[in-house]
């Protein structure tokens, strides 16, 4: 997988579990197999929205082997890399390289915050652990760290770090980036609902979360903002936009799980500590994804 690979819509793909809380990797397979079908030019499992802190390491090798199997060579595979020590995460993009996978996304370790020269120590560990093509992963939300332009640019110096997932949902960020490594990273947006303006900003690629129900809508919004701009997406994008912000709330897992329930794509099943929507939040999640699932444009 080379730079010129880092672009359009990569499903961020959820883990789904059957009723008794076990991975359901026969679902899982042809859900991967049907993103594919319909247009999508990456794979991204074990990440955030595939509530990877809850799977064991047995899981994750065979969620990945379930994945590149119904893949079949169509689109690259690419392994989100996250532990709790630098030790762990390296071995897992080991095992990411041994199973198949074309890339990986890293990810600053998981509960210890560190400085500068720790993160940077921590990723260029994993950078460096295998020869694949190489995302880093900017969440500052989500993982209490964050990875500025000038830091980014620093680990350009790893010749298979070829793109930046931005998720910080500071639109400058992206314009900052390219400002100071031109084009030698492939930019991501990975917030759901800046897509349009990140495109705009020069992002080539979008790390998606409702893409998991909806793929068909997702790539023809990105392809209208990469080919004819805001304008022409506006339609498509106005219509999407409620939905698309249910990416960038702390339950998105919940909420993205519950979009696939509602068109037929998998169920609402989340792994504890995160519980199911439930109540009056439930109802009004229902209500406003049905709205827009019957109007769609």
């Amino acid at each position: 997988m080379q730079q010129s690979d880092w672009r359009g819509v990569f499903a961020a793909i959820t883990t789904p579990f059957s009723k008794k809380g076990s991975v359901d990797h026969a679902f899982l397979r042809d859900h991967v197999d049907w993103l594919v079908a319909n247009g999508v030019q990456g794979i991204v499992a074990l990440g955030s929205l595939g509530e990877a802190p809850t799977l064991t390491a047995e899981e994750k090798r065979t969620i990945l082997t379930g994945a590149h199997a119904a893949i079949a060579s169509r689109v690259p595979l690419i392994a989100g890399i996250s532990g709790l020590s630098t030790t762990e995460a390296c071995a897992r993009a080991r095992e990411a390289a041994d199973l198949g996978c074309e890339g990986l996304m890293v990810l600053p370790p998981y509960v210890y915050r560190g400085d500068w020269r720790e993160t940077s120590a921590h990723l260029e560990a994993i950078i460096a652990e295998t020869p694949l093509s190489c995302m880093l992963y900017n969440n500052p939300l989500a993982y209490g760290t964050d990875i500025l332009p000038g830091q980014v640019h620093e680990l350009c110096r790893h010749d298979n770090l070829h793109a930046v997932k931005e998720s910080s949902g500071d639109l400058r960020r992206i314009t900052a980036i390219r400002e100071i490594a031109g084009d030698r990273l492939a930019i991501f947006v990975g917030m759901d609902d800046v897509i349009v303006e990140g495109v705009a900003a020069g992002a080539v690629g979008w790390i998606a979360g409702l893409v998991n129900a909806l793929p068909e809508e997702s790539v023809q919004l990105f392809d209208l903002a990469m080919t004819k701009g805001p304008a022409a997406a506006r339609t498509l994008y106005e219509w999407f936009l409620p939905l698309l912000r249910l990416d960038t709330v702390p339950n998105f897992v919940q909420l993205i799980k519950l979009v696939q329930q509602e068109v037929d794509r998998g169920t609402a099943a989340v792994r504890a500590p995160r519980l199911e929507l439930a109540g009056d939040e439930l109802e009004l999640m229902q209500a406003l994804i049905r709205e827009r699932l019957a109007n769609r444009p």
